[in-house]
């Protein structure tokens, strides 16, 4: 039997995202998202403990119109993986929120409710 020991329920989707640190900026899309963290793949080695600032566009329904909410967040990186032998550029990296607003975590976490109901149709 699996047991779920995440605490938010995460989905696979692609999202805008910028990781930015001191000296640069890596713009790039998730590969899935939940309320604690995102995974995504870059283009630049990033040693785990890198803290990054990171910001996303994260689409919601405001009086039955689309749109998007931009959240600013930071984060450090907990994981990484090459992606492939072929290229050795390329890495996966898991990123934990270490500071998050409430309110933009709840906004994820609606996003990723309303999307489960969608592919669930």
């Amino acid at each position: 039997m699996f047991i779920e020991k995440r605490k938010y329920p995460r989905i696979s989707f692609k999202l805008p995202i910028k990781l930015s640190e001191y000296d640069y900026d890596i713009v790039t899309e998730t590969r899935n998202i939940s309320g604690n963290g995102v995974y995504c793949t870059v283009d630049k080695e990033l040693a785990p403990m890198t803290k990054l600032k990171i910001i996303m566009l994260i689409p919601f329904k405001k009086n039955a119109k689309k749109t998007l909410k931009k959240v600013i967040c930071r984060g450090v990186v907990i994981r990484k993986e090459h992606t492939d032998n072929t290229n050795r550029y390329k890495h996966n990296i898991a990123i934990y929120f270490t500071e998050i607003k409430e309110s933009d975590r709840k906004l994820i976490l609606s996003y990723i409710s309303s999307s489960l109901k969608e592919t669930a149709q």
